[in-house]
């Protein structure tokens, strides 16, 4: 749960330094958050969520 949270915000602020730099606007940005929604409603979820959650332990598991 923890790690989401965090993918959940590192995301959003992305999406706030894009959108005020200007590099991404408010439509793109609404399409990206609708995309979402939609993909966490669909059999494509759990795939997505191990994925992430496979990335997460692989960058965890790496030494400097």
């Amino acid at each position: 749960m923890a790690i989401s949270i965090s993918v959940v915000l590192l995301l959003l602020i992305l999406m706030v330094v894009f959108m005020r730099s200007g590099a991404l606007r408010v439509f793109p940005a609404l399409v990206c958050v609708l995309l979402g929604f939609l993909l966490a409603s669909t059999s494509v979820a759990p795939t997505i969520t191990d994925g992430i959650s496979a990335t997460a332990r692989l960058v965890s598991g790496v030494r400097p």
